[in-house]
């Protein structure tokens, strides 16, 4: 069956990275657009999981798309690019968010000095904006980056424990103890007993 018919019988998703590396061999553009329509929403959502904001998850995965072309080991037989494809999304994320950060504690602290009779206001409104987000995310934003991060590929991102060792870089003892103690954290802050707490122990 012609390359031609393969690509109107099957969908990118439905396709092993395997497969397309072995299609990047005979035509690079068309593995390139296979690879663009398997991991971009997935990649979008887990972004926007990290970000919270559209327009910045949006801009991230096309950075990332970016980054995987001029990565030229890519398409290589031994070269795991889904794990790649979220590490990098992951790291260019938090980075993102660490800056937002940064430059949020530098306006509030610009704020404050400016109003120093109203020292409060600041953290009011920053848990009436937390308050503004799901439970799942508040409750994610109270635990540790590595904690959040884990939980996220784990059950958001559906990601196996080897999968996950290797966007994180650790060993698969290391995913595991960690992705317990991450559980632990999140009973702790919700209570053991929280819908949410009992969904991830399933």
């Amino acid at each position: 069956m012609s390359q031609t018919v393969l690509k109107q019988v099957k969908t990118a998703s439905q396709r092993d990275d395997s497969e397309i590396k072995a299609i990047a061999q005979e035509n690079m553009k068309w593995a390139v657009e296979l690879t663009v329509e398997k991991y971009r929403a997935r990649l979008y959502y887990h972004a926007l999981c990290i970000v919270k904001d559209p327009q910045e998850a949006y801009d991230a995965v096309q950075e990332v798309f970016i980054k995987a072309l001029r990565e030229h080991r890519f398409f290589d037989e031994e070269f795991q690019m889904k794990a790649w494809l979220f590490r990098v999304t992951s790291n260019l994320c938090y980075n993102i968010v660490r800056d937002k950060r940064r430059r949020r504690q530098l306006l509030n602290l610009r704020e404050e000095e400016a109003r120093p009779t109203e020292p409060s206001l600041t953290s009011t409104k920053k848990v009436q904006n937390d308050q503004s987000h799901d439970s799942m995310m508040i409750a994610l934003n109270k635990l540790s980056e590595n904690h959040r991060k884990i939980l996220i590929l784990r059950y958001y991102e559906d990601l196996s424990y080897n999968e996950i060792a290797a966007v994180l870089q650790v060993k698969l003892g290391t995913v595991m103890s960690r992705l317990s103690r991450a559980r632990n954290r999140l009973a702790q802050v919700l209570g053991p007993s929280h819908p949410l707490v009992l969904e991830f122990v399933a």
